[in-house]
């Protein structure tokens, strides 16, 4: 099976025209609700599994861990179970998005759920037996409602396609070892940047991100946007060529697999 197929209709653009430390926003972001208890999640998270360990109740135990390569497609799992079920919900949720804007997230989620069986098929082929999904708690114990203030629906889905695209691209690195997967990664990718710059858009925000500002996020997304104000690449001064903001903005930073790992846990039961 060519497990590029299941991209194939990945390129339907046509809807698409329409002061903390790092360390203290991660520990900011770590203290909502019950969830703090988890942020130490190892990479590889994707996949559940009834592991045989001492302690099957740890959330770590919870968890498979191969290698470089699967780790990498594991946590790209846990991003896109995340994605699929919530635009899932947030679809079938009575009166939640406005007719104007739901042909634009049936796309997004179609997108989605393609990008979650291609890497469920991609890990089954490496070897890689997969347990159930993560549960899901997309109020982080109460902190948002999503799926009754469309308003926070948006926030959280700009929240969630930003961590995906900055996520992928700290995993580069870690695929590079299958062209295959590298491509298809790269595909992914490139999607997700579309569909992040698409809800930064319907929330009157620029396409891009300058310096480390979401755009009329709440200080909870902060790790979401860490990093961005990077304007010194490869040597080269983006500032001084630019300005600050357009400099930044012109190369977009990584997220660690640690800190993706930090953002999702939080809506992970």
């Amino acid at each position: 099976m060519n497990i590029l197929k299941i991209l194939d209709k990945l390129s339907d653009d046509a809807l698409f025209s329409k002061t903390f430390s790092r360390n203290e926003n991660l520990s900011q972001l770590s203290s909502i609700g019950k969830k703090a208890a988890i942020t130490a999640i190892p990479l590889g998270m994707g996949t559940m599994l009834a592991a045989e360990t001492k302690n099957e109740n740890t959330v770590e135990n919870m968890y498979f861990k191969k290698d470089a390569l699967t780790d990498a497609l594991q946590l790209a799992l846990v991003l896109e179970y995340l994605e699929d079920e919530y635009y899932k919900i947030g679809l079938n949720t009575l009166s939640l998005i406005p007719s104007a804007d739901k042909t634009v997230f049936m796309q997004i989620s179609k997108h989605e759920n393609a990008h979650v069986n291609f890497l469920k098929s991609t890990l089954t082929s490496l070897g890689v037996t997969l347990g159930a999904k993560p549960t899901f708690d997309f109020t982080a114990g109460g902190s948002f409602t999503p799926f009754t203030n469309y308003s926070q629906f948006l926030t959280l889905a700009q929240a969630f396609e930003d961590t995906g695209v900055r996520a992928y691209k700290g995993q580069a690195g870690n695929v590079m070892s299958n062209k295959t997967v590298l491509q298809a990664a790269l595909q992914i990718h490139s999607v997700e940047a579309r569909h992040a710059s698409m809800v930064r858009r319907m929330r009157a925000n620029k396409g891009w991100i300058e310096l480390a500002n979401g755009g009329n996020m709440p200080s909870a997304t902060n790790p979401v946007y860490a990093g961005e104000d990077l304007t010194v690449q490869a040597g080269f001064n983006t500032a001084t060529a630019f300005g600050n903001a357009a400099g930044s903005a012109s190369f977009d930073e990584i997220l660690t697999g640690t800190d993706a790992q930090t953002i999702a846990s939080l809506f992970i039961v």
